[in-house]
């Protein structure tokens, strides 16, 4: 017989002193509940095929570069075909959802934001995410996972948890008391480099924002992962001048990165924040734009 989760408990336990526990769940826990009926485990992963090769027992995989973004134009999936996904995946009114991947939980983190953007409730990450299920030598499955069809209905886009291009460029001039934050490399930040290594989306131009500030997301992990006891993430932001005062916007290259950042403040730290996904490859190929660029570096030159 399955048990569900009302059976066992609704506690979803992390470590101790650690973040907002509402919105995490550990690999203990997770382990335990595999078989709980009223849960749903879902993978981000960055890289195409991980998946296939072995996931967490009874997961079901989302592609994020076809399955949650529109097709054709720059944009998430849209509502349709988001909830026709959902509903694939046997995901119900009242399911609890707990989504992993790997690179520290980068689009598993951009997944939580896109299911918070479409309102759905109940969505939990898994801490330290699919490195540190296979670090602990815990299960993995290579059969597909099939559920009857869900009936999760979604609701209409909530574009408070959104920052477009104008939002940062009235940041950047001065016109709003809103704070920003790069999270991308310190590289990228000051300009001496376009973006990581082997990627594929790029801008023309190199640097940041203006009045942003340089927090890397992974200034929020432990070793193993995991995310920092709060108080340590707290004081993370405080460092900068982040405090919670005012609302915020983060950014990084595609979105992906400033998720993560975005799941810390907002789930963790219970700030108000964006996530500005058009990020610098939005912002550093718009034209006549201010840019700050510490580094000096020139498209097509050193």
């Amino acid at each position: 017989m399955r048990l569900t989760l009302a059976a066992v408990g609704s506690l979803f336990l992390v470590g101790a002193g650690q973040a907002n526990s509402d919105f995490l769940v550990s690999t203990d826990w997770l382990e335990q509940n595999l078989n709980n009926e009223d849960l749903r485990v879902l993978e981000v992963s960055v890289v195409p095929g991980k998946f296939e090769r072995g996931h967490i027992p009874g997961a079901v995989n989302l592609h994020w570069h076809t399955e949650l973004v529109d097709p054709v134009k720059r944009d998430i999936a849209s509502r349709d075909n988001f909830q026709a996904l959902l509903r694939k995946a046997g995901i119900s009114e009242g399911t609890t959802l707990v989504l992993y991947g790997d690179s520290n939980n980068w689009f598993a983190a951009w997944g939580a934001w896109i299911f918070d953007v479409y309102r759905v409730p109940s969505v939990k990450l898994l801490d330290g995410g699919r490195d540190k299920w296979e670090a602990e030598g815990r299960p993995l499955d290579v059969r597909p996972s099939q559920y009857p069809p869900g009936n999760i209905t979604l609701a209409e886009r909530n574009d408070a948890l959104r920052a477009r291009l104008g939002d940062v460029l009235a940041v950047a001039e001065g016109r709003t008391d809103t704070a920003l934050i790069d999270i991308r490399s310190a590289d990228e930040y000051n300009g001496k480099i376009f973006a990581p290594a082997g990627v594929q989306e790029l801008a023309v131009r190199a640097g940041h924002i203006p009045g942003a500030v340089n927090v890397p997301w992974s200034s929020a992990v432990a070793a193993d992962g995991t995310f920092k006891p709060v108080e340590e993430l707290r004081a993370l932001y405080q460092g900068v001048g982040v405090d919670g005062s005012k609302p915020i916007i983060v950014y990084c290259r595609i979105g992906e990165r400033s998720s993560h950042t975005w799941f810390v403040l907002s789930k963790l730290l219970g700030y108000e924040v964006r996530n500005y996904d058009g990020s610098w490859t939005e912002y550093g190929n718009s034209v006549g734009v201010p840019i700050a660029n510490p580094a000096g570096t020139v498209w097509g030159g050193t």
